[in-house]
């Protein structure tokens, strides 16, 4: 069997725009998303333009069919609670969606992938970090094909 991933918001939108190459996920990958991270892929669904906002709905649509989303529960609150006093004992806030984020993968024993290297998961005690290759900047989205 495969990893066992959280897949981040990061990595999705890679995903969608054609980016970031399906190949950095395994056929025998077992994923999963945090409710969080469909929060924030439904708002950029909400938030684009008429040109762009199918095709991201429709990308949204496909991956919540066969992937399934983790509820933020007692464990992720209590894994949540703990990583945000780690940060405020260490000086080191966080994002407050990167927590949850982190918490989700902590409570569940899953393997975050991330693009973000800006948000130092890898520095959270107990989460377990796999950087996605950085796909390359864009300045445009892809053609539609």
């Amino acid at each position: 069997m495969g990893r066992r991933l959280l897949l981040d918001t990061g990595v999705l939108i890679g995903l969608e725009r054609g980016s970031l190459s399906p190949s950095v996920l395994a056929a025998d990958d077992d994923l999963c998303l945090p409710m969080i991270v469909v929060a924030e892929c439904e708002l950029g669904v909400a938030l684009a333009d008429p040109q762009h906002g199918p095709r991201m709905r429709d990308f949204l649509d496909a991956i919540l069919a066969v992937v399934p989303v983790l509820p933020y529960d007692e464990e992720i609150v209590a894994a949540h609670v703990e990583l945000l006093a780690w940060t405020h004992r260490h000086g080191s806030p966080r994002g407050q969606h990167d927590l949850v984020v982190a918490a989700t993968a902590v409570a569940t024993g899953r393997t975050l992938l991330t693009l973000d290297r800006k948000a130092r998961f890898d520095e959270l005690p107990g989460l377990q970090v796999d950087f996605a290759p950085a796909p390359p900047a864009i300045t445009h989205r892809p053609p539609t094909p």
